[in-house]
């Protein structure tokens, strides 16, 4: 028995019905960006078979359903390399959450900063959130002096969507990544072993090779013995 729905663990293109698993009568048949028009679904076939292409259902909900003549290998790259593509842009709506005080250390504040700087490369969005503890909030310039310094640093790999804002008892502020072609390189980024150099070349096999071992002395067979270091000429 059939189900109505697919499962939740299936894949789209699993339940893709292509010629003869097309149940309605009629379709709507788009080759190219040619539209065929409405046919029933023996005749659509017909046409496939002469233009030696398959019968792709794109759009079962609407009504009548739309096919679409093209090889279904040709078709399922295709689908394949547009959720390639998208994927690629989802990093923009993940955020990572920084969190600073009005009296953080140099330091801390420039461990901050590389690991912003490192989400920022990574095409994510930084929210910066500056909070005041009790007497703090009294003297809010040395925060937003703070959130400045911040700005300043990352501004080669990110810009600020707003003006630094005080909420409540914190300063906020979202800091979006600057285009590839427009940003800088990380700075902080561990280059690996095998990482190829600006001709395209593997580093790794210019990289100078240990030295070898000196060969050890061959032993005598008895060197193992507890008695090897003791003369015996006595």
């Amino acid at each position: 028995m059939s189900r109505p729905f697919p499962s939740r663990h299936s894949s789209s293109d699993s339940f893709l019905r292509v010629n003869g698993k097309i149940r309605a009568r009629e379709v709507r048949v788009v080759m190219g960006e040619k539209q065929l028009g409405v046919i029933s679904l023996n005749e659509a076939l017909s046409l496939a078979r002469q233009q030696g292409v398959d019968l792709v259902e794109i759009a079962p909900n609407a009504t009548p359903p739309v096919c679409r003549l093209v090889e279904i290998g040709k078709f399922r790259y295709e689908k394949a390399k547009k959720e390639k593509d998208s994927k690629k842009h989802q990093h923009a709506s993940i955020v990572k959450e920084v969190q600073l005080s009005p009296r953080i250390d140099p330091h801390d504040l420039g461990i901050k900063i590389q690991h912003a700087t490192g989400f920022l490369c990574e095409d994510m969005k930084v929210k910066v959130a500056l909070k005041f503890r009790g007497r703090e909030m009294a003297h809010q310039e040395f925060g937003f002096e703070v959130i400045k310094k911040f700005i300043e640093a990352i501004a080669p790999f990110g810009h600020p969507d707003f003006q630094p804002k005080l909420i409540g008892r914190g300063i906020n502020v979202m800091i979006s990544p600057l285009p590839r072609n427009k940003r800088g390189k990380n700075p902080y980024a561990v280059e690996g072993n095998n990482r190829k150099d600006e001709d395209g070349n593997d580093s790794s096999a210019s990289a100078p090779k240990p030295a070898p071992k000196p060969p050890t002395k061959p032993t005598d067979g008895i060197n193992n013995k507890p008695f090897n270091g003791i003369d015996l000429n006595l």
